[in-house]
């Protein structure tokens, strides 16, 4: 007899969950799947109604009698009834986003919906039976517990899971204070961010090229837009050069033509005023010469003439 109970002790360490659906020699063999994180990918196929509860849970214990009974008709629904223990699974509880217990899920061929009707044996079966869960909407492909974003999910609730475990070793095995386990966490945390630092900066260096490399690409990318940049400086001064020398040669120019205007015209008014200068003189000569005429004395023929007038009138006077 020893030996027999050591064998069935065993038998249940090496089956593990599913030795509980067994239970214990007399009991009814229980139809509720256990699921874990190990097997939870059977939910992807068929039809299923997923409970996730926690030992500690009243809400849980007051409807585990009805998700039993629920299980045994499981056979004419043609559905699947399973249950998870997050405090077990905290991994699985994460890739589902349980925030509330208990959650029940129905999954049929890898789509999702959440349950949120009576949980009551009979209301169970009638989701199932009348085909309720087809007027329910889906859970969104994002979130459905077979996506990327709920796996990295899951992985990140395994490892608070992880972090609680220790955490209980540290205060209840060790007998660490809680504050020295908060210590604890908090210096492995920064040494861990160190060390994934360290090795970014080793990536980096091996994936971007050297300093120097960067730097001589660098000075010389700047030395060619610095090259650039006085060429087409030069270039504008030298526009803007030639547009003055333009603008001042034709200042000049007016300037020029306006000092030759005035010099013409002071020309031509000095040569009218000479030539009226040069009428008056001459006019001044000729009055000069008439009256240089008239002042000149008679000459002698004029005399005889006037010798000769005389005589004749004499004459006519005596006849």
């Amino acid at each position: 007899m020893a030996a027999g109970a050591l064998l069935a002790a065993g038998l249940v360490l090496a089956l593990g969950p599913a030795a509980s659906e067994v239970g214990r020699p007399g009991e009814q063999r229980s139809r509720v799947r256990v699921l874990s994180a190990a097997n939870w990918s059977l939910v992807l196929q068929g039809q299923w109604m997923v409970q996730f509860y926690a030992p500690w849970c009243p809400a849980c214990q007051q409807i585990e009698a009805a998700w039993e009974n629920f299980a045994k008709e499981s056979e004419h629904l043609d559905t699947t009834v399973g249950k998870v223990d997050v405090t077990q699974e905290p991994g699985l509880s994460g890739r589902f986003f349980v925030t509330t217990l208990p959650t029940i899920y129905h999954a049929k061929d890898g789509v999702f919906r959440r349950y949120r009707g009576s949980r009551t044996s009979e209301d169970l079966q009638g989701y199932v039976l009348e085909r309720k869960w087809e007027a329910v909407e889906p859970v969104a492909g994002w979130k459905s517990p077979s996506s990327l974003m709920m796996h990295g999910m899951a992985g990140l609730f395994h490892l608070s899971g992880c972090i609680r475990q220790i955490h209980s070793y540290f205060t209840g095995t060790l007998g660490i204070h809680v504050w020295g386990s908060y210590a604890i966490f908090i210096l492995a945390t920064l040494l861990i961010g160190l060390i994934l630092g360290l090795i970014l900066v080793l990536i980096a260096d091996c994936l971007c090229p050297s300093k120097a490399r960067y730097r001589e690409e660098a000075s010389e990318w700047i030395e060619k837009e610095n090259a650039e940049l006085t060429a087409v400086e030069e270039v504008e001064e030298a526009e803007e050069l030639s547009a003055n020398e333009l603008e001042e040669a034709a200042e000049e120019k007016d300037i020029s033509d306006g000092e030759d205007g005035a010099r013409s015209s002071e020309e031509a008014n000095s040569s009218e005023a000479g030539s009226e200068e040069d009428s008056a003189v001459d006019e001044g000569s000729g009055t000069e010469e008439t009256e240089d005429i008239c002042e000149q004395p008679p000459t002698d023929s004029e005399n005889q003439s006037s010798v000769r007038q005389r005589k004749s009138q004499v004459a006519d006077n005596g006849l």
